[in-house]
């Protein structure tokens, strides 16, 4: 039976291309049948890596039959997998996030999960020589990963190994780090093909502070006016998703990646003492600039308090 290598849901530029990497390791250098697939349709950024690399985009699904083997990478949250993955053959984890637990096994598994800024800078490492077969392409997509997770290494969450591989892929591919870099990012930043629903989405995690369901966004953009035009809309689109999501606030932090620093929107009181408790800002309106926030793993869900 193939094995099914696949992210969390509302996949981005990591949660794509780590399933094509695993995907062709297995394939090709293990010998295990395997196929690369989405929880969802993958952000602007990430379609901009398919297209640039010259990869097929992997099929979306959004439930997996039981007993199937599957790899999961860049997550190990239950809630951002289906809703039957333990009733699946789960062989293999592969993140950089904190351990979540809930998931269970059929029996022992490989697992690794490394504090590093990119789930592609642990599949390098497992990798290893066998990296001299990787074709451009797939290097390409580890490459855009690491850039992606890491900001161009402006995130706290980047790591010496991260920068290193990095620039070792991006030698071997004949690339320019910071150019390239540019060109995701404003793929990233075009949002103009989104609805407020699918922008509250696109890069999205649930969360539980205290007894409280939050839905908490990033938009990481090199032009955050563009969002914040949008901000009216954007905040009276927060009751319906987190109403349809059973959340009880959603979080919107818009992280402008040149200044290094990110907007919350206020909608609400709830927010706003969100806010003042979890980052130490003083709220006077409906978005406070919270600087140097750039993470939402290291920087946003360690410190949320109610």
């Amino acid at each position: 039976m193939t094995t099914l290598v696949f992210g969390h849901k509302s996949p981005d530029t990591d949660s794509t291309g780590s399933p094509i990497i695993w995907a062709w390791y297995l394939n090709e250098i293990k010998g295990v049948a395997a196929k690369p697939v989405l929880l969802g349709e993958p952000n602007t950024e990430a379609l901009f890596m398919l297209k640039r690399w010259n990869l097929d985009k992997p099929q979306i699904v959004s439930d997996v039959a039981a007993d199937t083997p599957v790899v999961i990478v860049d997550t190990n949250n239950p809630a951002e997998l289906p809703a039957g993955i333990n009733d699946c053959d789960i062989t293999a984890i592969i993140d950089h996030h904190k351990l979540v637990g809930g998931l269970e096994t059929k029996g022992p598994i490989d697992i690794r999960i490394e504090p590093l800024a990119c789930t592609a800078t642990i599949m390098w490492k497992m990798i290893g020589k066998d990296m001299a077969q990787m074709p451009i392409d797939v290097k390409g997509a580890m490459l855009s990963c690491i850039l992606s997770d890491t900001l161009e290494f402006r995130s706290p969450t980047t790591t010496q190994e991260d920068k290193a591989i990095a620039h070792d892929l991006a030698k071997d591919l004949g690339i320019d780090v910071s150019a390239y870099a540019s060109e995701m990012f404003e793929a990233k930043s075009d949002i103009s093909a989104f609805s407020d629903a699918e922008l509250l989405r696109m890069d999205s995690k649930e969360f539980k502070v205290d007894g409280k369901q939050f839905r908490v966004s990033v938009l990481e953009t090199t032009a955050p006016k563009l969002v914040l035009d949008r901000k009216d809309s954007l905040m009276a689109s927060m009751v319906d998703v987190a109403a349809e999501d059973g959340a009880d606030e959603v979080l919107l932090f818009v992280v402008d990646i040149l200044n290094e620093e990110a907007t919350l929107m206020v909608p609400n009181g709830m927010v706003k003492t969100v806010a003042e408790k979890s980052f130490g800002a003083i709220v006077t309106g409906d978005t406070v600039v919270l600087p140097g926030i750039m993470s939402r793993k290291k920087q946003i869900i360690p410190n949320l308090k109610v």
